[in-house]
C-alpha cells in the first residue's frame, strides 16, 4: 500500500511538473511574434473541496499561440459514494481513497498546432495504482509530428522492462475513439491504467518520464507550425475537430466522470473544452 511518505513525493511530483509545464508554454508566448497582444501567463486558482478532504490548483492560458491551455494539479481523499464504488478497484471493500494527479489539455489559436491531452494520476483506495498517458488530436494531421510524438512516448515506454508501448498505443487507440461516429479523436499516442507491477519506484518512474515525454516533444511540434499562415476556413475545420473533443470529454471520458463523481472542482474538471467549437 502507498506510504504517506510515497503520498507527499507523488504530490510534489505533480506540482513541480506543473510548473516546469506552465514554464515551457509561457517561454513559447514569448517567443511568438504573430500578436500586438501581450504574451499569454497562466493564472492559477487554488481551491478546496467543500465538505470533504485535499484540493488542488487550476493554471489557465488564453495567449496568441494557446487560445486555451489549462494545466491541473489536485491531491484529494474522502470516500466514494455507494454507486461510484463498484466502478473503482478496491473501493467495494472499502469506499475510501486517495488520489493524486496532473492533468492538462491545450487548445492552440493556430489550426495547424495540434491540440493536446497529457494525464498522469496516482490513486489509492484497497489497492493502488497509476495511470494515464498522452494523446495528440490535430485538425490537420502531418506525418512528422505525428511520427515525433509517438517516437517520443515509445522511448519513455522502452526505458523500463515492461515494454508496454504496442500494449499502450493500442489501449490508446481503442479507449479515445467516438463509437457514435465510428472515428478516432486524434492520431493516438498511450494510455494507461491500473499499472502496479508490485514495484512501486519503478512504476513512478515510468508515470514521470511520460511528464518528461511531454515536455521534450509537444513545445517542439508547437514551434514548428505557430507561425504558419492559416485561413478562416481553416479555423472552422478546427472548430468542428474541437466539437469532436467536447462529445467525447462529456460521453465518454472517465476522468470527468472520475471528478464529478469524487466533489472535485467544476471549472477544473471542465477546463478540457474548448473556448469555442462547431458543429454542422
Amino acid at each position: 500500500m502507498t506510504t504517506l511518505e510515497q503520498k507527499q513525493a507523488l504530490s510534489d511530483w505533480f506540482s513541480s511538473l506543473q510548473k516546469r509545464i506552465c514554464t515551457a508554454l509561457e517561454e513559447i508566448e514569448q517567443e511568438y511574434q504573430g500578436t500586438d497582444n501581450l504574451p499569454g501567463q497562466f493564472h492559477f486558482k487554488p481551491w478546496i473541496r467543500d465538505e470533504n478532504g485535499g484540493g488542488g490548483t487550476m493554471g489557465l492560458m488564453h495567449g496568441g499561440v494557446f487560445e486555451k491551455a489549462g494545466v491541473n494539479v489536485s491531491t484529494v481523499y474522502g470516500e466514494f459514494s455507494p454507486e461510484f464504488q463498484a466502478h473503482i478497484p478496491g473501493a467495494a471493500e472499502d469506499p475510501r481513497f486517495w488520489a493524486s494527479g496532473l492533468s492538462l489539455v491545450i487548445h492552440p489559436m493556430n489550426p495547424f498546432v495540434p491540440a493536446i491531452h497529457m494525464n498522469t494520476r496516482h490513486i489509492v483506495t484497497t489497492c493502488s495504482w497509476f495511470g494515464g498517458g498522452s494523446d495528440l488530436t490535430p485538425t490537420f494531421e502531418f506525418e512528422a509530428d505525428t511520427k515525433d510524438f509517438h517516437k517520443a512516448f515509445e522511448e519513455a515506454c522502452d526505458l523500463h522492462d515492461m515494454d508496454d508501448y504496442k500494449r499502450f498505443k493500442l489501449w490508446c487507440d481503442e479507449y479515445f475513439f467516438l463509437p457514435h461516429r465510428n472515428e478516432a479523436r486524434g492520431v493516438g499516442g498511450i494510455f494507461y491504467d491500473n499499472l502496479d507491477t508490485g514495484d512501486f519506484e519503478s512504476d513512478f518512474e515510468f508515470t514521470r518520464n511520460v511528464g518528461e515525454a511531454f515536455l521534450k516533444v509537444y513545445p517542439k511540434l508547437v514551434r514548428r507550425r505557430m507561425n504558419m499562415p492559416w485561413t478562416a476556413e481553416d479555423k472552422q475545420k478546427q472548430y468542428i475537430k474541437r466539437g469532436r473533443y467536447v462529445e467525447f470529454n462529456l460521453m465518454y471520458d472517465r476522468g470527468t466522470l472520475f471528478g464529478l463523481k469524487t466533489g472535485g472542482n467544476i471549472e477544473a474538471i471542465l477546463m478540457s473544452l474548448p473556448p469555442m467549437a462547431s458543429w454542422l
